[in-house]
């Protein structure tokens, strides 16, 4: 998601270090003293505009999120949702999330967003892909024992290589849906808004569940 650069952007960001950090490493091991009360932590790689993230903590308010985004505008953007939302249980991050081990000590976060993410789709580029064995082995070490990733894209090659690369890195599937929007699964769905654009245009949302 490219955004044009935004002026007021910046003076934002640096106005509120309480929600928003720029500077993850100093958190590692010490989330909970972000949030109003310690609870389980979930983290969404790729907030985007923040429609997902600011969702999901209005939604469930006993679970702490944490929204990590690298492009200055887009988490800027989020950061006007969350503040607008005032909520207890959300915090912000900008910054890389290809680092994640930097940020976060073993065992301390409880789940994994990953929401249509770049596929990559060049063969020379599988290494960049968010579910490349590389990329598991980090949300392996930083997750629970146990702990969730959850997947979504409109991409179906995206979708079936992870499907093979969390397989062979021996995670257990909770849910596969090759048709989201028309599922079960639908009813507790909070959407992206990728996934609003692309489900308005008939394009099929591909989700999974899993746990390691």
């Amino acid at each position: 998601m490219r955004v044009r650069n935004k002026p007021w952007a910046e003076p934002l960001i640096a106005a509120h270090p309480e929600v928003i950090s720029t500077n993850p490493i100093e958190f590692k091991g010490n989330w909970q003293a972000r949030f109003k009360k310690p609870q389980p932590i979930r983290i969404e790689i790729g907030m985007g505009k923040g429609h997902f993230i600011v969702e999901m903590a209005l939604k469930y308010p006993e679970i702490n999120f944490i929204g990590i985004e690298i492009q200055r505008s887009v988490a800027a953007i989020a950061l006007k949702k969350a503040l607008a939302n005032g909520l207890p249980n959300l915090q912000l991050v900008l910054a890389d999330g290809a680092d994640l081990n930097e940020y976060f000590e073993d065992g301390e976060i409880d789940r994994i967003y990953l929401n249509f993410s770049d596929p990559w789709p060049k063969t020379r580029h599988e290494k960049r892909r968010l579910t490349y064995k590389t990329f598991l082995q980090v949300y392996r070490t930083i997750l629970v024992e146990h702990g969730a990733i959850e997947l979504k894209t409109d991409n179906q090659g995206l979708f079936e290589y992870s499907l093979l690369s969390m397989n062979n890195f021996g995670l257990v599937f909770d849910g596969v849906y090759l048709d989201l929007h028309h599922s079960d699964e639908a009813l507790e769905n909070v959407e992206t808004e990728y996934e609003h654009k692309f489900s308005e245009k008939g394009q099929r949302i591909y989700k999974l569940k899993s746990h390691f």
